[in-house]
């Protein structure tokens, strides 16, 4: 992490395993990011490192996203290769009636308001850089709750952020999509495209993650062995396979429930019913979890969204 050194932090007392595909596996990432914002005294460290982030930190996956034609060419092409630069997370676009959006969901529970932080702002940055700061996005909306530091967001990214919302979304205009990009080359960006489908088919086994999760989406209620039999496999044998990836199924099933719960605690659904939609068998167990994930019930949740929304 750039930005860590920058600041003085030593990381060298944080072990970081060696990867055969070259990148950090989570549970490493988890021990940089709380080693970093334990000693960072910046109010948001999260938007420092994104903003520290430059095109040539994603080697050529990041020139992949550049040299495509528009905007949405290169939107599109960060949801397929996103895998590339790392698993903490996936993207997803969506256009719609004029308005566009582009969201990511993260995977991990350590630091992650931080961490979505550094992942919006590096999109917003780098969406700018590409297309000649003609990019104008109209708002940028975030999970978290905590709005304490709403003018230093709006002044350090040009943009209006809201928070307590369903999910973590860069909106803007749909004709934005076709915004040309400055760096566009076809036949780079065939190369690229090239070198790219190759790492991805040398990284198949983190298709395992996203098979993974839309299981647990579809079935919340599942536990590693039913899910794991879904695959053809024991639910050891999926936890270890998971544990190679980085990430542990408890860490990975937990993150995608509290992220549900947050967006259906934002809809008119009762308590009762989100906890049912959930898997929980009981809804004082579910108030339980979220205590544990948000460090607040549900219900008091659903007040600071009513307040922050008001």
């Amino acid at each position: 992490m750039q930005s860590a050194r920058r600041r003085g932090l030593d990381l060298s007392t944080i072990p970081l395993p060696d990867a055969d595909d070259g990148r950090i596996p989570l549970n490493a990432q988890d021990a940089l990011w709380d080693a970093y914002c334990q000693a960072c005294d910046d109010p948001l460290p999260g938007v420092q490192v994104g903003l520290d982030l430059e095109i040539g930190h994603l080697d050529s996956a990041g020139m992949l996203l550049v040299t495509c034609e528009t905007l949405g060419e290169g939107l599109d092409t960060l949801v397929d290769y996103a895998a590339i630069v790392g698993d903490g997370g996936e993207f997803s676009l969506t256009n719609q009636n004029g308005a566009a959006s582009i969201s990511y969901r993260p995977y991990y529970l350590v630091q992650q308001n931080e961490r979505v932080d550094a992942v919006m702002t590096s999109l917003i940055k780098l969406a700018r850089w590409a297309s000649g700061q003609a990019f104008r996005p109209q708002a940028l909306e975030l999970c978290r709750t905590d709005s304490r530091h709403r003018d230093v967001y709006a002044e350090l990214l040009g943009v209006k952020v809201n928070f307590g919302c369903s999910g973590n979304a860069l909106r803007f205009r749909e004709s934005q999509l076709e915004l040309p990009l400055i760096q566009a080359n076809e036949p780079l960006r065939e190369h690229l495209r090239n070198l790219a489908d190759h790492t991805l088919e040398q990284l198949g086994h983190s298709a395992l993650i996203q098979k993974v999760r839309r299981l647990i989406l579809a079935n919340p209620g599942w536990g590693k062995e039913r899910l794991g039999l879904e695959l053809g496999f024991s639910g050891r044998h999926l936890a270890r396979r998971l544990s190679e990836e980085g990430i542990s199924f408890k860490v990975l099933r937990e993150n995608l429930l509290w992220e549900e719960a947050r967006r259906l605690l934002n809809t008119t659904a009762t308590i009762g019913q989100v906890s049912l939609e959930l898997g929980f068998s009981e809804e004082s167990a579910f108030i339980r979890a979220f205590r544990r994930w948000q460090g607040i019930t549900p219900a008091r949740y659903r007040e600071q969204l009513r307040l922050s929304s008001g």
